[in-house]
């Protein structure tokens, strides 16, 4: 009489278990997180991202073509301006930093594809993701109207795909049928649709100077001890027209990430956020962790949730590995 069958370890050689692996991390998978500031002499590192740094217009551009060299196919842009004022006017206008910086990189680098962040934190001179009113609340309408000129003008100087990380409602909407009114029905969207108020941001705020100068954006971004509004937003931005959706951050969200691969009928990015690229960066400087080997295994662990798309600060350090 045979034994019931009892499924085991696997016992293999390297060369059989990586034969086996099914969770492959590619420089495809990744996106590079670029920062370019408006008025710099020369570039400037982060000190709390080590090997992050803000870039001249002239230094984002050697470095977009670095990356392309090394194989990431996209970057994702981030610009800070030299001057802010309340009505974000440098993230819209046709002369932007990152406006200039598209239409460069997309010059030197035509096979990079190219993501805009649009949002308008980096522009206000308050630091909040849209305009305030006299009694400090965000308004949420004339907030929408300034990201869709800003996503526009990012097309137009040659963005391969807008991505609105702002969290105002209806903004996906409205970005949607401004690309297509102008004629740029084919140009994606990937939402931030699941972006949470997270401490995971910290050193983010320090490169982009995007720190809110009163108060936080806990009315707008999403409350971490909430795990059924995920489904919700998702779905909010499905529906006006969103071709990917995000989750950010992305370690301590993988439950997250999992439940919208299994619900949602789209592409899934996520975003190794600041703070685990720092967390990962100081522990490895003290000889705590074996830095490669943690960011092959917690970038396979996003992929491995249900991530296609992974923006990453190590997305060049992978490359190198």
């Amino acid at each position: 009489m045979h034994q019931p069958y009892r499924p085991r370890r696997l016992r293999s050689s390297p060369i059989l278990r990586d034969m086996l692996a099914d969770v492959i991390i590619e420089p495809k998978n990744l996106i590079q997180p670029l920062f370019v500031k408006e008025g710099l002499k020369s570039s400037q590192p982060v000190k709390s991202m080590p090997g992050i740094f803000q870039h001249t217009l002239a230094d984002v551009v050697k470095e977009a073509k670095s990356l392309s060299k090394a194989g990431i196919q996209s970057v994702i842009l981030f610009g800070i301006p030299q001057k802010k004022d309340k009505k974000a006017s440098g993230a819209h206008s046709h002369t932007g930093i990152v406006q200039k910086a598209i239409a460069e990189i997309k010059n030197a680098c035509p096979n990079l594809f190219i993501i805009s962040d649009v949002c308008l934190c980096e522009y206000m001179e308050h630091g909040h993701c849209g305009v305030i009113n006299s009694k400090g609340d965000v308004e949420n309408d004339i907030s929408v109207s300034l990201l869709a000129d800003t996503a526009l003008s990012h097309v137009k100087a040659g963005a391969d795909m807008v991505a609105p990380s702002d969290m105002m409602d209806g903004r996906v909407g409205a970005i949607r049928s401004r690309l297509d009114a102008e004629g740029f029905q084919n140009i994606p969207i990937m939402s931030y649709a699941v972006k949470y108020a997270s401490s995971f941001y910290g050193p983010f705020r320090d490169a982009a100077e995007s720190a809110p100068s009163h108060g936080d954006r806990k009315s707008y971004q999403m409350d971490y001890r909430r795990s059924h509004e995920a489904l919700t937003e998702a779905w909010l931005d499905v529906d006006e027209g969103a071709d990917i959706i995000m989750v950010k951050p992305a370690m301590a969200y993988l439950d997250i990430v999992a439940q919208l691969k299994a619900e949602i009928p789209l592409p899934l990015a996520a975003y190794q956020v600041s703070g685990e690229y720092a967390m990962i960066k100081a522990a490895a400087k003290q000889g705590w962790i074996d830095e490669k080997a943690v960011v092959l295994e917690s970038l396979t662990a996003i992929k491995r949730a249900g991530a296609s798309l992974i923006i990453s600060y190590f997305a060049k350090d992978f490359c190198n590995f």
